[in-house]
């Protein structure tokens, strides 16, 4: 995916704590799912605050690390952190949107949408038990559709992903082997596979690899024009990734009932939830200067509430946080920020 907007400068920035905020300008880093909807409400909100959000699209990894080193004002990541870590290193977490993860393909004569996959055979693919892609199980699932006896070729992420968590959940969800063999996290020991650093690197190795298979947030796949695949969910029903599916596994994340806003949203019930699904979270600290936190959560608030910024992130098939969930996190900072 191609980088846009002013608003947006990458590169690792050395900061100390009291430059987190300088000159209308916030420091940032972090995942790159939310890079596509992040970086055009950093576009709109400088043109109308002139504050500028300068945000590292580095991984969910690299995001947590800077946060942690107090090099940032915020971070963000995919994979929430558990309230003890978030205690132990003085942080709070709160979501932005809801996400969805979608299978991309590079098949000589497959179009977006025209495959479908379910939870054994993405596993399969990527423990490298499914090598072909006319395999019958690909082939069950897929009747009609003509498949090459092509080798499939692995991609996954290279860096610290949230994405990568997010993926690695649903296929341990589904399959006890993945679950044994290589589990689920940020960065894991892939079995097979070549990896790509970001979403944009994964969706670049598959248009570049005839034959491959990668996992991208669905933003990715939309703006490069990629193959994505449908999927069988949790009830056993075809989906296709885009803004009501995402909405329908969204519609099972009740925040009231856990403690941080810690929730995994994979494999959610229901005939039209979307089975990887993921809330992106901000991170913050609170043991920093309370003018650092102050403009971070302007931003946070105008993203969170502002029409316009609901309007740009459903129109790159994010999906915006309920008001109720809203009121929830301005609950929040104040408990926890102070303001």
């Amino acid at each position: 995916m191609k980088t846009k907007g002013v608003a947006f400068v990458l590169g690792v920035m050395s900061l100390g704590v009291a430059g987190l905020v300088q000159a209308e300008t916030i420091s940032a880093a972090g995942g790159t799912a939310i890079y596509p909807v992040l970086s055009k409400w950093a576009e709109t909100y400088q043109q109308k605050t002139g504050t500028m959000v300068n945000y590292q699209a580095i991984g969910s990894g690299g995001g947590i690390a800077q946060i942690k080193a107090k090099t940032v004002a915020f971070a963000n990541s995919d994979m929430p952190l558990k309230p003890e870590y978030l205690n132990k290193d003085h942080l709070v977490q709160f979501p932005a949107v809801i996400i969805g993860i979608t299978p991309v393909v590079n098949v000589p004569g497959i179009k977006p949408g025209e495959l479908t996959f379910n939870g054994t055979v993405l596993t399969g693919i990527y423990l490298g038990k499914i090598k072909k892609w006319n395999d019958a199980a690909i082939a069950d699932l897929n009747k009609g559709v003509k498949l090459p006896d092509m080798n499939i070729t692995v991609v996954h992420r290279s860096d610290g992903s949230g994405t990568t968590f997010n993926f690695t959940n649903y296929l341990a969800k589904v399959s006890p082997e993945w679950k044994q063999r290589v589990g689920d996290n940020t960065a894991v020991s892939w079995p097979v596979g070549v990896g790509g650093k970001g979403n944009a690197g994964v969706a670049a190795y598959v248009q570049r690899i005839p034959g491959a298979i990668g996992y991208v947030e669905y933003a990715y796949a939309k703006e490069n024009h990629m193959a994505y695949g449908k999927m069988i969910n949790a009830a056993g029903k075809v989906v296709a990734p885009d803004l009501a599916t995402f909405q329908a596994a969204a519609a099972n994340a009740d925040f009231t009932k856990v403690e941080d806003f810690y929730m995994i949203l994979t494999n959610q019930p229901g005939a039209q939830s979307w089975p990887i699904s993921a809330a992106t979270y901000i991170l913050m600290r609170q043991d920093v200067d309370k003018t650092v936190n102050a403009g971070v959560l302007k931003f946070a608030r105008w993203f969170l509430t502002a029409p316009q910024a609901q309007a740009e992130a459903r129109s790159l098939d994010y999906v915006p946080l309920p008001k109720t969930t809203v009121t929830q996190i301005e609950a929040y900072w104040k408990r926890n920020l102070g303001q």
